[in-house]
């Protein structure tokens, strides 16, 4: 789907001319500390972190600046550009799947017309942060094109409001970071703001222990948890439990990363599962019911629900030796998988 690599992308983001501009992010699995990037349940229970890593599902977006005031769009299940006759006529547009894009195109307001097709390797709904990782592919080209240089942060801030207005519900920010700056992360949310550090480790150590699995349903992630916040801000005794227990579990995370010692994960994905699940039965379904009791009897150390769950992928980890009948088990069960690779930072 994507004719530039990760590489060639930074290349141009750095070099090319800005008449014409492409552009790739990934999108991520997390690993622990879901939901806790959320403001203010970082803060409830006394900082938190999250522990996710970049993975080769991609987005991408292609920008080609025009001489005159013509701005055609295309998404990436569109065959051919949608043509509007000027930046004003497209942000007018009622459109729903317009929406994301529109909503960047009101920040940058370009002067001139412009074409952009835009594309994403995430199923829709998947709980990988697809639609955050897209984003992050916008502010890249459009940055460049207006020649406008921008930092992580600065980055990650754009992103989540641009998101926020458009969902109308608060949302977290640990999408961003892995579509900007590719690896493991930790990212740790206290008082003064995150404190972002990218592991340095043997990716490849992981890819042999994971895939994803697509449960056919998508996820609403800003309604899953919208709930949790809401509860937790009126004080929900059986919500912060939980919540703190997720954080625990996060830390345990981190500790396993720094140390590299993969195979003490398991013990820990499952206790995150416990615990997400504890905190609203919504972040379940029947399908990643029957998926986690499918992979568990399979031989699976442990399924990881992605995101806000309720649908979308779910991680299954096992020993190395397994990983292939795991897979086969999925797909004879009807379900979609995901033979996915850690995106490592280059130096």
């Amino acid at each position: 789907m994507f004719q530039i690599s990760l590489q060639e992308s930074e290349r141009q983001l750095n070099t090319s001319p800005v008449n014409e501009i492409s552009v790739v992010s990934p999108t991520r699995v997390d690993f622990a500390g879901g939901t806790l990037d959320c403001w203010p349940l970082f803060n409830l229970v006394g900082d938190a972190r999250t522990i996710n890593l970049s993975i080769d599902i991609l987005t991408g977006a292609t920008l080609i600046s025009r001489d005159d005031q013509q701005v055609l769009v295309r998404g990436h299940l569109d065959e051919e550009y949608t043509k509007f006759s000027n930046v004003d006529q497209f942000l007018q547009s009622s459109d729903s799947k317009w929406a994301l894009l529109q909503g960047h195109v009101e920040y940058w307001k370009p002067q001139q017309g412009f074409a952009i097709h835009y594309t994403s390797q995430s199923p829709v709904g998947a709980g990988l942060g697809g639609s955050s990782s897209l984003s992050i592919s916008l502010i890249k080209a459009f940055s460049k094109w207006c020649e406008v240089p921008m930092t992580e942060l600065e980055m990650v801030t754009l992103a989540h409001n641009v998101e926020a207005r458009l969902l109308h519900t608060p949302t977290g920010t640990q999408d961003y970071f892995p579509a900007i700056t590719s690896g493991l992360h930790s990212l740790h949310y206290t008082a003064k703001g995150v404190e972002h550090e990218v592991f340095e480790c043997d990716l490849s150590q992981l890819q042999s222990r994971f895939f994803l699995v697509y449960t056919g349903k998508p996820h609403h992630s800003g309604l899953n948890n919208w709930s949790v916040i809401k509860k937790a801000v009126d004080k929900d005794k059986s919500t912060l439990h939980e919540l703190a227990a997720l954080k625990e579990v996060a830390e345990s995370v981190y500790q396993v990363c720094r140390e590299q010692d993969w195979s003490s994960l398991a013990d820990l994905f499952l206790d995150e599962y416990k615990h997400r699940v504890a905190l609203a039965p919504a972040f379940s379904s029947p399908e990643i019911d029957k998926l986690n009791t499918i992979c568990l009897e399979g031989g699976a150390s442990a399924v990881k629900i992605c995101g806000a769950g309720g649908g979308g992928c779910v991680m299954v980890w096992s020993d190395p030796d397994k990983r292939d009948s795991l897979m086969k088990l999925c797909l004879e069960n009807n379900f979609e998988v995901f033979a996915v690779a850690p995106v490592k930072r280059e130096p």
